[in-house]
């Protein structure tokens, strides 16, 4: 937790309690359904919670936004971003049903409002348009680019399009994407050893 408020301040009671009850809901659940390595598990506001929020370091989400997660998998960024931005909705998507029972189970511990789920793969959400599309490392850029341009509408006052958590060396992802992102090293805004080769990548 202390990882978290190392970087990020700002948070209302209600948002500092969600944080804090993220470890113990995680450890419950992740003994029965296993989302998060046991590794790291250990280093859950590291590597998972202050991972996902370089997204919310980045990309300032106005009110009422709509936001969708492609491959959610344990809830992350989803997750933690939902308490970050109280305001924005959020739906989680992933095509393993098991580890959207533990996020459905972490959501409602954590009284968020502001969470929805489906069992589906991404290629088959139709008739629904989001402000954005978030994701954290599931496929190559190429592949979440093409799945997130038919759910992107042109979205008014905020971020629109893909942001993503990527890491290593993505010359070769990059070349082969044909886009042209923006790339923000996460090790600049929190310089923790696991930081190093990360980024947060942005399509528009």
């Amino acid at each position: 937790m202390e990882q978290v408020l190392k970087y990020f301040s700002d948070f209302t009671p209600r948002q500092l309690e969600q944080f804090r009850l993220l470890e113990p809901l995680y450890r419950e659940w992740n003994e029965k359904i296993n989302v998060v390595s046991r590794k790291d598990i250990d280093s859950l506001y590291e590597k998972h919670v202050l991972h996902s929020l370089a997204i919310a370091a980045v990309a300032e989400l106005p009110d009422g936004y709509q936001v969708v997660d492609l491959g959610t998998g344990g809830g992350f960024p989803g997750i933690p971003l939902a308490i970050f931005f109280p305001e924005v909705k959020f739906h989680l998507v992933d095509s393993i049903g098991k580890k959207l029972k533990v996020v459905e189970a972490v959501a409602e511990g954590l009284g968020l409002q502001n969470v929805t789920v489906q069992h589906t793969r991404v290629e088959d959400i139709k008739n629904r348009k989001f402000d954005l599309v978030v994701s954290r490392a599931v496929a190559p850029l190429k592949d979440l680019w093409r799945w997130s341009k038919p759910l992107v509408k042109k979205a008014a006052g905020g971020p629109t399009g893909l942001i993503c958590l990527k890491g290593g060396d993505l010359a070769a992802e990059i070349s082969e994407s044909g886009v042209r992102p923006k790339m923000v090293p996460i090790y600049k805004m929190f310089p923790e050893e696991f930081f190093q080769e990360k980024y947060v990548v942005a399509v528009q």
